[in-house]
């Protein structure tokens, strides 16, 4: 990579990482539902930076959101609190590890795709769409994993679900799935494709797949 294209990524990456730090701290990076629950859209500059600037790129912005996400957890966040307190390396893993890979993965299966799709439409959508779907599935199988005792402790109803005398946790996760992880991927997937092409023909630039 020469020099100007070092200083070009460079400056992306710090644009794409001050979106998502905004995002993170403003109201503009979550969308809170009736029923407690919050749809996150910080996946979208993760998803367009994994795709723009390459895998890398994608898994730093992941990892900012990690670190964003699991700050929420000193009492921000109710049940992030919740979780420090019953498992702060289960906590870490779930808030900052698994977004790594929110970034990460979608980057490198698009420097497969690319090869196969002249548009790239196609490439970019799918990988926008993976984004949202991968962060909703790892945080899932994550909180089964490490939390499952915990979250089936919970007398208080938290984030829609009220422990054992509620709703089963199974049926909970699997409402989490179905309503979070398919609005956040509708989401990115319009709008992450969207940007994607237009930063692709606004800076007329093949996409920085050297940054893996």
């Amino acid at each position: 990579m020469n020099r100007k294209m070092n200083v070009r990524y460079l400056a992306e990456l710090a644009l794409l990482t001050a979106i998502v730090l905004i995002m993170a701290y403003t109201p503009l990076g979550y969308l809170k539902t009736p029923w407690g629950v919050e749809i996150t859209f910080i996946v979208i500059p993760v998803a367009v930076g994994a795709v723009i600037l390459g895998p890398a790129a994608g898994a730093f912005l992941g990892l900012v959101f990690g670190l964003t996400s699991f700050g929420q957890c000193f009492g921000a966040s109710p049940l992030g609190v919740i979780f420090l307190q019953e498992n702060p390396v289960g906590t870490f893993f779930c808030c900052v590890v698994n977004r790594v890979l929110v970034g990460l993965v979608p980057g490198l299966l698009y420097l497969v795709l690319k090869r196969f799709d002249k548009t790239r439409i196609a490439g970019i959508a799918v990988c926008c769409f993976l984004t949202p779907a991968l962060n909703t599935l790892l945080y899932i199988v994550g909180n089964w994993m490490i939390f499952s005792d915990t979250w089936l402790s919970l007398s208080v109803s938290t984030y829609g679900y009220a422990g054992e005398g509620g709703i089963s946790l199974l049926g909970f996760m699997l409402s989490l799935v179905a309503v979070n992880g398919l609005a956040e991927a509708i989401t990115c997937t319009v709008l992450g494709t969207a940007v994607c092409k237009a930063l692709q023909k606004t800076l007329h630039r093949n996409e920085v797949s050297t940054a893996a």
